[in-house]
């Protein structure tokens, strides 16, 4: 069976550890004695330091990293927003233009069709002149006419009472007239 003694470690045991420990860091030119207060020191200064400086600086550069990254979120939005604006400014022009293109078409139409009711119109204006004028002349040729056998009615009356030599009566007088006005239609 395995001996299953305990192991007792006694003080010559513990300053024999201490002693090599000394005799290794007195090799290196340690003194243990002053490298553990140094190093309590140290890590006293730097818990220190953590607390007081490096823990609040860390916690201002990340609020800062925050608000830079929000101001860079803030900036692609914006941009983002600027193109979709351009974009819709853009999509207004084109329909504007287009908008323009349909009224000047419209404007056109318009305009031929305006001209040729103008043209319509004179025309007609025009028509209806050439028939006043017809008409009036017409009017104008059938006094004429009727002026004409007028007169000639009273040239024959007047070469009848120069042949004949006396004045006929009213009766006599429409006879010879109306007999005249035949002879002059045939």
């Amino acid at each position: 069976m395995p001996n299953t003694q305990p192991v007792e470690t006694t003080a010559t045991d513990q300053t024999t550890t201490e002693t090599e420990v000394q005799g290794v860091a007195a090799s290196l030119g340690l003194n243990t004695q002053l490298f553990v207060f140094q190093l309590i020191n140290f890590v006293i200064v730097a818990i220190i330091l953590w607390f007081l400086i490096l823990k609040p600086l860390i916690k201002k550069m990340e609020e800062r990293k925050k608000i830079i990254d929000d101001s860079l979120n803030k900036a692609k939005e914006v941009e983002t927003k600027l193109q979709m604006s351009e974009q819709v400014y853009q999509e207004k022009i084109d329909e504007a233009k287009v908008n323009a293109n349909k009224v000047l078409e419209e404007t056109y139409k318009k305009s031929e069709e305006m001209a040729v009711e103008m043209k319509e119109n004179a025309k007609e204006e025009i028509e209806q002149l050439v028939k006043q004028a017809k008409s009036k002349i017409e009017a104008e040729k059938n006094a004429m006419i009727e002026g004409v056998k007028n007169n000639s009615v009273e040239l024959v009356m007047l070469a009848v009472e120069k042949i004949l030599r006396e004045k006929m009566d009213s009766s006599k007088d429409k006879k010879i007239i109306e007999e005249a006005l035949k002879n002059l239609k045939k």
